[in-house]
């Protein structure tokens, strides 16, 4: 858990991580194609998401009043454009392991190009309410990136079952600073419209949709890979079983956590702790790398 003085004077910032993906194994997390695959799903969502989030935020930008919030969501935008690419980098490499990603990837570049794209030739007014509208979509979501941050930030089970250390890495870099920002979003969304209503209608949409995507993705990751064969399908009793070994989050957990994103007073900072986060961000290979 975080204090709001713990928060109040972070500064954010993009850190140009860069990752060696030479020595990746197709299941990363030894012997357990289900859990690798299924936390694969953020490789195949994130880069094409991450690039909305920075388009819709940099529309925003004309939309904001107040110094301190715009500050943030500028560093918000740099920090979500470094995650794009990092990600984008695992796509290539499972592309050229032989399982191509391009056929799902292709749908979530449809869904964030054209469902959730701009719409030419509305008034003013009208793109307003359209650049808030998905402003709530993106913190609904970042509710959920927080968790999974937070989660993988505290998964000692994959350093124990030798989970391949780059990407553990990785998905801590990107866990650890989808913490450290994890009320950006929704401090924009407040500012624009402090209202009750649309925080919760964006998360009844972003919240199924998510857990839709998610599901396909890894089906999909599951069917494609070329080691599989198709012997071995996605089902939620692998993931159940994975998630009790700790290796996935507990389906419980996430439920509770979307829940909490629906309190009336609820806030960002009641979810992980940017100590852990920062302190993680100090000792990650790729961020020190970058730091240098």
């Amino acid at each position: 858990m975080t204090t709001a003085e713990d928060h109040a004077d972070l500064v954010l910032e993009p850190r140009n991580v860069r990752f060696d993906w030479s020595g990746l194994p197709m299941h990363w997390i030894p012997g357990d194609p289900m859990a690798t695959h299924t936390i694969n799903v953020l490789h195949l969502l994130l880069p094409e998401g991450e690039r909305w989030f920075v388009r819709v935020f940099k529309q925003a930008l004309a939309l904001i009043t107040d110094e301190r919030v715009r500050e943030d969501v500028i560093g918000f935008v740099g920090q979500e454009a470094m995650h794009a690419e990092a990600h984008q980098g695992v796509l290539d490499h499972l592309l050229a392991k032989g399982l191509d990603p391009a056929p799902y990837v292709r749908q979530i570049e449809w869904l964030f190009r054209r469902v959730l794209g701009d719409r030419p030739g509305l008034s003013g007014a009208q793109q307003r309410e359209h650049v808030i509208e998905r402003v709530a979509v993106i913190a609904a979501i970042e509710h959920f990136t927080a968790f999974l941050g937070d989660w993988v930030l505290n998964a000692d089970e994959l350093d124990r079952v030798g989970a391949d250390p780059v990407m553990l890495d990785l998905l801590r870099w990107h866990g650890a600073e989808e913490v450290e920002h994890r009320s950006v979003a929704y401090d924009l969304l407040c500012h624009l419209d402090p209202g009750y209503g649309r925080r919760v209608r964006a998360m009844a949409v972003a919240g199924p949709v998510l857990y839709w995507l998610w599901v396909r993705g890894a089906r999909f990751l599951m069917a494609a890979d070329p080691e599989l064969r198709g012997r071995v399908r996605a089902t939620w009793r692998g993931y159940l079983a994975s998630a009790r070994r700790g290796l996935l989050p507990d389906l419980r957990r996430t439920a509770r956590s979307g829940a909490r994103y629906l309190r009336p007073h609820y806030h960002p900072t009641q979810e992980g702790s940017t100590r852990q986060a920062v302190a993680y961000l100090g000792s990650s290979p790729a961020a020190r790398a970058a730091a240098h």
